[in-house]
């Protein structure tokens, strides 16, 4: 009986009509509903842009420096580095400048995680033949654990040779080397301010270059040999 009567009730009645919306209200209800998708997109769109830029606009150097040793140089003293090898150097990447990086896996750093770090970020460095010119602490050490110095004539040794034997030049010995004007070094330590000459600081060091035993080499090696020729004239070995 109850349905009878409920379909009686209703028989007459007509469900609304669908409500028309503006085109203003339309595009506030989809705002509504999908403000924060666009704005999730909106920052990976610019987390995406800006990655691109930085790839894009980011200008290799045109000779790269590695420094092997058991603690950090002074920044002073690794910018004063960077510059000198520059001011000898060309504009090998045609950017309008001339420009020499230097980076520092420094292998007792006194955190056995950061010396990690440094051995594995040094084996990426050689893999990817990424620097050409070593300044090194220990080279007999670094010759024994990766086999990839050339020697002073530009010969190659027998790969997986350990030998030293004419690898590498003491700074010291280099009168052009040992005649840069490398200026002071300061940093701070236990409170106290720390200064001296850079260039006393590195004239212990080696210099040597990479050897290549495939067709793998780093950037610019033509322009990078005709640097270390210069930097090596009339070194003592």
């Amino acid at each position: 009986m109850a349905s009878e009567y409920l379909k009686k009730k209703y028989r007459d009645v007509k469900p609304d009509a669908p409500l028309e919306l503006t085109k203003a209200e339309k595009r506030k209800n989809w705002w509504h509903y999908y403000k924060w998708h666009v704005g999730i997109v909106l920052v990976l769109l610019a987390i995406t842009g800006s990655i691109m830029w930085n790839t894009l606009s980011r200008t290799e150097p045109d000779y790269k420096i590695a420094y092997v040793g058991s603690s950090h140089l002074p920044e002073d003293t690794a910018a004063a580095l960077e510059a000198a090898f520059a001011s000898l150097g060309e504009d090998l990447n045609g950017d309008g400048k001339i420009a020499a990086a230097l980076t520092q896996y420094v292998s007792d750093s006194g955190t056995p995680g950061m010396s990690t770090a440094a051995q594995v970020s040094l084996m990426g460095d050689i893999l990817e033949c990424e620097s050409y010119f070593f300044l090194l602490e220990d080279p007999e050490q670094f010759q024994r654990e990766y086999h990839s110095l050339r020697r002073l004539d530009g010969s190659l040794p027998e790969q997986g040779e350990d030998s030293l034997e004419e690898t590498c030049l003491v700074w010291g010995n280099c009168p052009v080397l040992a005649g840069f004007d490398l200026g002071e070094y300061a940093y701070e330590w236990m409170g106290s301010t720390v200064t001296g000459s850079s260039q006393e600081l590195v004239s212990a060091l080696y210099l040597a270059r990479r050897g290549f035993w495939t067709e793998k080499t780093s950037a610019y090696p033509e322009g990078c040999d005709a640097l270390w020729s210069k930097l090596t004239e009339g070194a003592v070995s």
